[in-house]
This record gives structure tokens, C-alpha cells and sequence, in this order.
């Protein structure tokens, strides 16, 4: 078993880690830049981890490196998902990646027909949200002969916060400023709708030692499962996770143009707000000894058999201070990891779809308790 992990930033580490940790797998790790890899990839480079300088934008290069792989692991930016998993069909290699962009999944979608006939599975959206949490209420919806509500909630926060953001970059700040400016889809009365960004928030309680986190509607982490479920559940949300007062802050920032992208002048030279205010911001949420946490919790409820049913996942998950990987990395690269080694093992069916539609619940979950990543589940009666 071979496979290609495209990207060697935190989350490519973490796949090609989880692949080379979890399975015999023969492993290629590819990127631009791959000069500096984190020290827990160390013990397997000349054994079963080849590390390749390969430009994504060099496709002759790139088609060369993707021959002979069973699967393609993308871990680059979004914006590159569409053109990586067209040549994995064109060369019959299964892929994955983390998604990021609803438009680009659409268009991946697709592909579908030609993927079931190379016979091949094209998974976007296989990170943590979208992925994970996605797949999470796929599930519960699947156990409600109807669906009134669905409430997807995840955050990447750290252990100990600081005023005044309470937060520290645990992937990428550009990342998180869309997010914030972009507005979120959801599903109100049936059918899709609009929400601005950090609007609608509301208090969360996660047991001890995290207790009162708050909520509100970003952008992203929903993908296109309010078009996928229209029809099929009332309403439907995906909001992040931050402790109290962030959204607020977050907001004045946004609202008085400090994340406009609209370049300004300022003494003379054209500066566009958002990369003055990432420089100045960066230094002070990018702190390297900081460990992180993942919350996410998920709630379906509705009706089965005639009875309220509401059926609930949590998950908190924690730094691996023994590797030095992140909770989000875990969370993350670990779940594109479990994608593509379920590809190649044949446990995911062909065709090209979100991971919500691909991912069987039981074996995912599964997977992911064998790396410590245990997600909760409840059900109840009642809404």
C-alpha cells in the first residue's frame, strides 16, 4: 500500500504520521517546501517515509510523482482540491482532502460518474469541520425517522487562554479571518439561508476542566449540507467554538474594517487592512509552546417511531504532549488519514461525494478510538 500526502504543513505531518504509525503503509510525503518536518516523522524517513520537493503547480512533475499510489491524501490549500482530484481520477488513484470551500466540493461532485467508473472514491471534506462533524449528524439524522434540528458546534481553543482574544492560532489565521467575514450557510424553515458571520451567539457548557464556551455562525464547517439535507430536517447550523467574548471583539474588529481586503493608503503605499492586521496580529497568537484542545458537539433531534428522539456526540480532545502534536492536528490530519487508508482497504464506496455521504459511522468512530479520540454518544427521549 502506497499513498501520497500532498503538503507537509501541520496537518500533512499529522496524516503522514498517522499512516506511517497506524498501518504498514509505504508513504510519500510531497510539498514545496519540505525541508523542515516535525521531529515526531523522524524515526520512519528512509524507511517507509519518502519526502519529495514537488511544486503542486508543476503538473508534469507532480503526474510523475502520483504514479504508482494507491491513494492521494491532500493536505494543500483548498483552492487547489479540484485541480488534485481531477488527476487523481485521470491516473485512478483514490483522494481525499480537507475541504474548505463548499463551491470547489460541488465541483468535485461531479466527477462522480467518471470516479464510479475508474473505480475509484473522490472524498472531499475529510478534516475535522468539514469532516468530522459532518459525519457526526449525517448519523443522527440517519437514526430520526424525521429531523427538526440539527447543531453542529466546534472549536479549536487554547488549554489555558489569554486576554484579550482568549485564543491562539492552531492552524492558519487567514483561515479563520474568512471565516469570520464570510457569511454561513444554514437551514431555517426547510431551506437554505444566509447568517452573518459572529452573529447568533450563545453559551455552550462543556464539562470541567472547560466549562462555558460560546457560539456563533462562521462559515465553512457546514459544506453543502444544507442543499444536501433541504427537504429532510427543519434547520440545520454549524457554529465555532470560543471562549466568552471573543465573537464580540472579533466583531468591532471586523466592523470598523480592520479585515477589509480592500487595499488603503497609508503613507503613500497601498496596504490592504486584513495583511496589516495579520502581520501585527500573528506574533501574538502564534505562541509554539501553547497546547490546544478540540471541543466539538453535535444534536439531532426530532421524531422516531412516534416518540422525540434527540441523539447527541461530544467529543473533547487534547494535545499529545508525548508527540507534540496538536489536538487540531489529531483531530484533523488523523481523520484525512483514517479517509485514505479506508479507500485503499476498500471499506469507502466509489464515486465522488462529501465525506458525510461516504464515510461509514461505525468504522470511522472506531478508527478513531484506536488513536485516543474518543467521541461520546447519547441518545435520549425528548427534544
Amino acid at each position: 500500500m502506497r499513498l501520497l500526502v500532498l503538503g507537509s504543513g501541520l496537518q500533512g505531518s499529522a496524516a503522514a504520521f498517522d499512516l506511517l504509525h497506524m498501518s504498514d503503509a509505504f508513504v510519500t510525503l510531497a510539498d514545496a517546501s519540505p525541508e523542515q518536518l516535525p521531529q515526531f516523522l523522524t524515526p520512519f524517513r528512509g524507511r517507509r517515509l519518502s519526502v519529495l520537493k514537488v511544486d503542486a503547480r508543476d503538473e508534469p512533475n507532480l503526474r510523475s510523482v502520483v504514479r504508482g499510489h494507491d491513494a492521494i491524501l491532500c493536505a494543500l490549500p483548498y483552492y487547489l482540491n479540484f485541480e488534485m482530484s481531477r488527476l487523481a481520477l485521470e491516473l485512478g488513484a483514490h483522494f481525499a482532502d480537507l475541504g474548505g470551500n463548499t463551491e470547489i466540493v460541488r465541483r468535485q461532485e461531479t466527477l462522480d460518474e467518471d470516479a464510479r467508473a475508474k473505480g475509484i472514491s473522490i472524498v472531499p471534506d475529510c478534516g475535522l469541520a468539514p469532516g468530522m462533524v459532518n459525519i457526526l449528524a449525517a448519523e443522527g439524522l440517519r437514526r430520526l425517522d424525521h429531523a427538526h434540528a440539527a447543531r453542529l458546534y466546534v472549536g479549536g481553543l487554547p488549554q489555558q487562554p489569554e486576554p484579550p482574544l482568549n485564543y491562539a492560532v492552531v492552524y492558519s489565521l487567514e483561515g479563520v479571518l474568512d471565516y469570520y467575514t464570510t457569511p454561513a450557510w444554514i437551514l431555517r424553515a426547510g431551506e437554505p439561508a444566509q447568517m452573518d458571520a459572529l452573529s447568533e451567539v450563545e453559551p455552550v457548557t462543556f464539562p470541567a476542566p472547560v466549562g462555558e464556551l460560546e457560539a456563533f455562525h462562521t462559515a465553512g464547517g457546514i459544506s453543502t449540507m444544507p442543499w444536501r439535507f433541504t427537504g429532510c430536517v427543519d434547520s440545520m447550523e454549524y457554529k465555532t467554538l470560543r471562549y466568552p467574548g471573543h465573537a464580540g471583539i472579533m466583531r468591532a474588529i471586523r466592523d470598523i474594517g480592520l479585515l477589509d481586503t480592500e487595499p488603503v493608503d497609508v503613507k503613500g503605499a497601498r496596504v490592504a487592512p486584513r495583511d496589516a492586521f495579520i502581520s501585527v496580529v500573528s506574533p501574538h497568537l502564534r505562541k509554539p509552546n501553547v497546547h490546544d484542545l478540540v471541543a466539538l458537539r453535535v444534536t439531532v433531534s426530532g421524531v422516531r417511531q412516534g416518540q422525540p428522539r434527540t441523539v447527541s456526540f461530544q467529543l473533547l480532545d487534547y494535545f499529545d504532549t508525548q508527540r507534540g502534536i496538536s489536538a487540531m492536528m489529531r483531530v484533523t490530519g488523523y481523520s484525512l488519514a483514517i479517509t485514505g487508508l479506508m479507500q485503499v482497504q476498500g471499506r469507502i464506496p466509489r464515486g465522488s461525494k462529501p465525506a458525510y455521504d461516504m464515510m461509514p459511522y461505525r468504522p470511522y468512530v472506531e478508527e478513531l478510538r484506536k488513536r485516543g479520540i474518543q467521541v461520546e454518544e447519547t441518545e435520549s427521549s425528548g427534544e
